[in-house]
């Protein structure tokens, strides 16, 4: 694997994160984070088990654009 499947895009204008998940040869889009409660909410309903234990392991997620947990605009 080149990248983490799980991308936490930049912060956008608006604030808030991007979340994608590449699964099956495509990137899926979870939906908008603005705190990385969301963002476990948004892991587990794609079947992460445990999503909290791998918010900081750079094999499974990728912060893009922005330090890793911050979700204010950008």
């Amino acid at each position: 694997m080149t990248s983490a499947p799980i991308v936490v895009h930049r912060p956008s204008i608006a604030g808030g994160r991007r979340v994608t998940v590449h699964s099956s040869g495509r990137d899926e889009i979870l939906g908008t984070a603005y705190s990385d409660h969301d963002l476990v909410v948004f892991l587990e309903g794609a079947g992460v088990a445990d999503p909290e234990a791998i918010l900081d392991d750079p094999q499974w997620v990728e912060w893009r654009g922005g330090p890793a947990h911050e979700f204010h605009a950008a």
